[in-house]
């Protein structure tokens, strides 16, 4: 009898734990098969403030983005920070933007240090953070001047029937605009030896994510923080994109105001860690800049430093996940018509940077909105394309010129 008791004890225990602990693992699912990583940029030009922020940040981050462009063109100093980063049981990120474009080549030392990086840190070199908003300067540059310089003759041959003041130009050939960004791209990741090597590159936009991975990069970092769309439609745009091409998606929350305090308040930086926590991202990161005199911090607060160390002990220590929701795999998708570079920020937003909206405009805009309304961060966006077919990847599909 005693031994049927206890048999019974250890299967109501048994019982007990699977009911508790199940839930957990398939509501949590996506939290163990990749690492999370979240961390802060260096934007300065002081080895020793960048050592500064290390230190600070070291007990609650696990990344430190090395982004200032003078350490880009310097080996010794940026070699320092990374040592010691390291040493602090970071991973690292460095920014080789400017050191690259200097003449659209990687500087005599870059190649010997890119190649030594993973023998030297090992998985704690995770990439090269290279070139910044491609698509969003695609989006938003001033494309009516340039087309109205001489030396623009060749290029507007690009696009017959283009006519920079008129939105309505006869002829928008969606296509060869998605190809020309997407060949720009692959043109500045050109120091391709870094590539070859099997470096991964990073950078951040606001728009066009779908064609940023075509151009090459392994990793987009969605903006978040300034835009004036909604932080969901950037998670479902990016993550659409990220999931459908078989690469890797992350946030970095950049600023919200254009003077002091640049950031947005430390609740809302919180929520949107926890947002991007909660949607799969791999990495989210704090944009740190500009250098603030007489703070080796950046604009970072004592107050933005809490609400990040309460995130790494929430979500990192406590393992209290239980809390959070696995909003990763989206259970909704919208299709949006091939090529269709439309920046989705608001109804009289730009296509390609070239046009004004079309007729289509209006239908997307009212569809995702209702969307994004219904699905929230279960939604991804991502467009039509027969070499990444939605079929059998989302329990709901709907199509732009649908109605919901």
């Amino acid at each position: 009898m005693r031994k049927i008791f206890i048999l019974t004890v250890i299967l109501l225990i048994t019982l007990i734990t699977a009911v508790f602990l199940v839930p957990y693992i398939l509501t949590n699912k996506n939290v163990e098969a990749n690492p999370f990583y979240i961390g802060v940029t260096y934007t300065g030009n002081s080895v020793s403030d960048a050592k500064l922020l290390v230190d600070r940040v070291k007990n609650y981050t696990n990344l430190f983005v090395v982004q200032s462009l003078n350490f880009g063109r310097n080996e010794t100093a940026l070699t320092e920070i990374c040592d010691y980063a390291v040493a602090q049981n970071l991973s690292i990120i460095v920014n080789l933007l400017n050191a690259a474009h200097v003449n659209s080549t990687l500087l005599i030392w870059q190649l010997p240090f890119l190649e030594n990086a993973e023998q030297r840190w090992g998985n704690r070199f995770l990439g090269v953070y290279f070139d910044d908003e491609p698509g969003g300067i695609q989006l938003d540059y001033d494309w009516a001047s340039f087309f109205a310089k001489p030396y623009s003759a060749g290029f507007a041959r690009l696009f017959p029937g283009y006519d920079a003041n008129d939105n309505e130009s006869t002829t928008r050939d969606y296509t060869a605009a998605a190809r020309l960004f997407t060949n720009i791209i692959k043109f500045n990741l050109r120091p391709d030896k870094w590539k070859d090597a099997g470096v991964t590159s990073f950078t951040s936009d606001y728009g066009l994510y779908w064609w940023d991975y075509l151009g090459g990069y392994d990793v987009m970092l969605a903006q978040l923080g300034r835009t004036p769309h909604t932080i969901v439609q950037e998670m479902a745009l990016v993550r659409g994109a990220a999931r459908m091409q078989n690469r890797t998606w992350g946030t970095i929350i950049t600023w919200k105001y254009d003077e002091w305090p640049y950031l947005d308040s430390p609740e809302n930086i919180y929520q949107q860690l926890l947002m991007s926590y909660e949607a799969g991202a791999q990495y989210t990161v704090i944009f740190n800049y500009p250098p603030i005199e007489g703070n080796p911090y950046g604009i970072l607060t004592d107050e933005h430093f809490d609400k990040l160390e309460q995130f790494w002990n929430d979500v990192m220590v406590e393992h209290n996940r239980l809390a959070f929701t696995d909003y990763s795999q989206a259970e909704a998708v919208l299709v949006l018509p091939p090529n269709y570079g439309w920046g989705m920020r608001r109804p009289d937003d730009r296509i390609w940077g070239f046009w004004g909206p079309d007729e289509k405009s209006p239908q997307i805009w009212e569809i995702s909105r209702e969307l994004l309304s219904q699905y929230d961060l279960r939604l991804d966006i991502v467009f039509d394309d027969p070499e990444f077919p939605v079929a059998g990847k989302y329990p709901q599909v709907y199509y732009w010129n649908q109605t919901t």
